[in-house]
């Protein structure tokens, strides 16, 4: 029979108040965490069952605040699965209605050993659940099995070693979806977060961005992500940023070619994406082209600068028009005049108007690689407004909107990679690190909505990240 503490968060036998049973309260670390290869040290060690007890029978400390979160559902934005390890007793996961099969998974950062889970419920709990460890958060094994809960706070004896914990809920003790103010893991080893928290405002957040205004600057038949070395293999590219981009491009090159056509001299980037033409000629925007940097997530105070080196490309040549209108990173689609979210280049567009698109980038890094293969799956799309598990660290968004000055009749008008929602584009990071930095904390983490410059003009009393030069302060 499971044996619960008191129904009441943060009172009763399970509750820990003093510094090593405490959770953190604030914002998560933007410590970056790297995920381990499959098959990483820590075998499990198991009991064959776990028996309930009280929580001030453990030896261990806290080992699961601030770690990294990822849930099978979500609810709202305002209950992601970050809310059950924040030490927020005021904060909670909860999962989609009417689904018996869910689960909440942690990420320690390193393996550890673990002696206890405590579980401190809402008032929508699991009658039945499991917890379970992994150490490559790919195979799992049970250490403890509930098949009477009742609610409240669960507190769980467990012998095992493992990185990954889960909960894996079965079936629902009422008729809602499952609803846990705290997952708390205690033990030894993991990388616990210590804090390191941002600061705080009091201003309404309704952004979280900075811009990048860039330029064309040139156009090839080059591509040096995909093609590198080997000029005139591509379609015909529109290069913005780095005004050296070519086949032979390098991380390296962009800082010994520093150069670039974006507002912020400090931003040597490279950006490109296919060329549209009206017929057979090339169409080139003789304005300033808008690249967002914005949070993918919801807890936008936890994004961090790009790793210097980062290469990626967004958007799918092969896409349909169905996968392109159902893509994670499409935005508006193709608009122009009043017409918005088409998903195909529209026949015609109001005179004296501009074609735009605009399309989001995955904004979650493994932690590991700089590059892939595809040079896609070292990224990843945010799963309810969180990183996955897979690929835990929160960076930039970018959102490109490219516009260009085409309108009345558009049966020409083509992307010189294929079909209407072959649009991607690619970057390679070339930010000065310092100067990123400053814009992400100032802009993203600041929850402001920033210019080059990191000057938010419906908040100038909050200041700019850089000086009018682009220069930190």
């Amino acid at each position: 029979m499971l044996r619960t503490t008191s129904r009441t968060p943060g009172t009763g036998p399970g509750h820990h108040p003093d510094s090593t049973r405490g959770g953190r309260h604030g914002t998560a670390s933007r410590t970056t965490r790297t995920l381990a290869a499959a098959g990483a040290v820590g075998a499990l060690a198991l009991t064959a069952a776990a028996i309930p007890t009280s929580a001030g029978a453990a030896d261990g400390e806290l080992v699961s605040a601030g770690a990294t979160a990822a849930a099978s559902t979500t609810e709202a934005g305002f209950t992601g699965a970050r809310f059950a390890v924040d030490g927020d007793l005021g904060t909670r996961w909860a999962s989609a209605q009417d689904d018996d099969d869910a689960w909440l998974r942690l990420d320690l950062g390193a393996p550890a050993d673990l002696d206890e889970v405590v579980l401190r419920w809402e008032a929508a709990y699991a009658s039945a659940y499991e917890i379970q460890v992994s150490d490559d958060g790919q195979s799992w094994t049970t250490v403890a099995s509930v098949t009477d809960g009742d609610g409240g706070d669960d507190v769980l004896d467990v012998d095992a070693t493992g990185r990954y914990v889960q909960l894996a809920a079965s079936q629902r003790g009422t008729g809602y979806g499952y609803s846990l103010w705290e997952l708390e893991v205690y033990g030894t080893g993991g990388a616990p977060d210590d804090g390191d928290d941002l600061p705080e405002f009091d201003d309404e957040v309704t952004h979280h961005e900075f811009q990048a205004n860039c330029t064309v600057n040139h156009l090839d038949f080059d591509d040096p992500i995909v093609f590198p070395g080997e000029p005139g293999r591509s379609h015909l590219h529109s290069f913005m940023g780095n005004t050296s981009i070519d086949a032979f491009t390098t991380i390296a090159s962009l800082f010994a070619q520093p150069e670039t056509s974006c507002t912020n001299p400090k931003d040597h980037s490279a950006y490109w994406f296919p060329t549209i033409q009206n017929g057979d000629d090339p169409v080139v925007a003789p304005f300033l082209e808008t690249i967002y940097y914005k949070a993918g997530i919801d807890d936008y105070r936890s994004v961090q600068s790009f790793p210097e080196g980062l290469r990626l490309i967004a958007g799918d040549m092969m896409a349909t028009p169905e996968s392109f209108e159902n893509a994670p990173g499409a935005v508006e689609g193709w608009e122009c005049g009043d017409l918005t979210k088409q998903w195909s280049i529209p026949d015609h567009c109001a005179p004296g108007t501009d074609l735009n698109i605009r399309y989001q980038a995955p904004s979650c890094w493994n932690g590991v690689d700089l590059d892939s293969p595809d040079h896609k799956s070292h990224m990843a799309y945010p799963v309810n407004g969180e990183c996955p598990l897979t690929h835990p660290v929160p960076v930039p968004m970018l959102e490109f909107k490219i516009g260009w000055p085409v309108s009345g009749d558009m049966s020409q008008v083509h992307l010189v990679s294929g079909s209407d929602q072959s649009w991607h584009y690619d970057f390679m990071n070339g930010w000065e690190p310092e100067i990123l930095d400053a814009l992400v904390t100032h802009c993203i983490n600041g929850g402001l909505q920033c210019n080059p410059q990191g000057y938010d003009q419906y908040k100038p009393h909050r200041g700019s990240a850089l000086t009018a030069d682009f220069e930190l302060p």
